[in-house]
């Protein structure tokens, strides 16, 4: 699946339990599913779950997390754990 629209929306319907992108889109790219993700009740943030961000100077979004909300917490510790040096 190359969309990264495509690939989001497997886990509002169910297929799967998260989308996480970390090698970097535009916003656009990520704009109409973040929206379509919160509308259905999921959660969507930054892989450091920061609030995505549109309308920047920068139009590059880094990174994208959309999981169940129940899942947040652990996905988001689980990258961090994964991202620090020397662990």
């Amino acid at each position: 699946m190359g969309s990264a629209g495509a690939k989001a929306m497997s886990a509002l319907r169910g297929e799967a339990h998260a989308y996480l992108h970390a090698g970097g889109m535009n916003e656009w790219d990520t704009c109409a599913p973040v929206g379509v993700a919160l509308a259905a009740g999921l959660y969507a943030s930054r892989i450091d779950g920061s609030p995505c961000a549109f309308n920047q100077a920068d139009v590059k979004m880094p990174d994208l997390l959309i999981c169940r909300p129940e899942l947040a917490e652990t996905l988001l510790a689980a990258i961090t754990a994964e991202r620090m040096p020397g662990d």
